[in-house]
């Protein structure tokens, strides 16, 4: 993330389309918006639009405005959002569900910088800067038909993927720390803070929702928290703490695997012991031993962490990143 909002303070101060992608919840209207703060377009507005949530016959009117008596209903003139956002930022979230009778149009505004109200008969000039976002995959939209290939190139000059809060989970502390804090501000709660072992199951959930899904965990438990204590696991939400059972079984040898020469039954498997294939590279072959070195030690101790670590001459810390990179949780 230091990478990435590197990069955006080198392309803030110039006007060129930014395209955000990454999974919803990762933070893509947030680096929108530091995008705005950071740009000459900071004392204008920032006029974030979804795509996805106008109805299809309402879009053209909300996108680029209308004239009175433009079609039924239409008691007054309308701006629409692009012309809302002169002299700013006009955020195009789910770029991606855009109809594709409204991206000619569309294109039309990003190549010419002008607007054509329904009932209008001239087109409008407006100087905005363009951040479109999606958590979709443009390429296939592409592909398939359902996306302009040319709109798809005019809106990804410049773009900028965010990964998932699972692949960033070294961030999660810092996360947990800041809106902690807050929350517990807005809500007078003093100081709260988290038991190790609850941070410890916030860094090993794979957060499915992202950023946001944590940022309302923390609301949550900030609003149930008493003033100035410490929250333990046990108030976290049971999805997080739930834990799949640990893979400890293996299955053993097949018969044909076994030596054609051997006449000699094949001695009963030894719960201590594994069979690992050794025609794959050297890196898959390690990690699939600490995988099941892990798991075993974890099932065979009940789940407890602290008792699994020492078995395996491991930190508490140490077996919580060993499991973070395993994938583990």
């Amino acid at each position: 993330m230091l990478a990435i909002f590197g990069q955006l303070e080198r392309v803030a101060p110039h006007n060129v389309a930014v395209l955000l992608t990454g999974e919803t919840g990762t933070g893509k209207e947030v680096l929108a918006r530091e995008l705005h703060r950071l740009s000459p377009f900071v004392d204008g507005p920032f006029v974030p639009f979804n795509c996805s949530a106008v109805p299809r016959d309402m879009l053209d009117s909300q996108l680029f405005g209308h004239k009175r008596g433009a079609f039924t209903g239409a008691d007054a003139d309308s701006k629409g959002v692009i012309r809302s956002a002169e002299g700013g930022t006009l955020f195009l979230d789910e770029i991606g569900e855009l109809h594709p009778e409204l991206q000619p149009k569309l294109l039309r505004f990003l190549e010419s910088g002008e607007v054509h109200p329904l009932g209008d008969a001239f087109p409008v000039t407006v100087n905005v800067r363009v951040v479109s976002a999606t958590n979709a995959n443009l390429e296939h939209l592409v592909a398939s038909g359902r996306f302009r290939e040319d709109l798809y190139y005019r809106l990804n000059v410049v773009p900028f993927h965010l990964p998932p809060l699972r692949a960033r989970r070294e961030e999660i502390p810092a996360l947990v720390t800041l809106y902690l804090a807050r929350f517990a501000n807005e809500m007078e709660k003093g100081r709260l803070v988290l038991a190790d072992e609850a941070l410890e199951a916030l860094l090993v959930y794979r957060w499915p929702g992202n950023v946001r899904q944590l940022i309302n965990e923390l609301r949550r438990l900030a609003a149930l928290s008493l003033p100035d204590s410490t929250i333990p696991l046990s108030m976290l939400s049971p999805a997080i703490t739930r834990r799949p059972e640990a893979e400890a079984r293996l299955e053993p040898a097949r018969e044909s695997e076994l030596s054609p020469e051997s006449s000699e039954a094949p001695e009963p498997p030894n719960e201590n012991e594994i069979t690992l294939r050794v025609d794959r590279p050297l890196a898959v072959t390690i990690e699939e031993l600490e995988r099941i070195v892990v798991q075993r030690a974890l099932a065979r101790h009940g789940g407890h962490v602290d008792r699994a670590a020492r078995d395996l001459g491991l930190s508490r810390k140490g077996l919580f990143l060993k499991r973070q990179r395993l994938g583990l949780a």
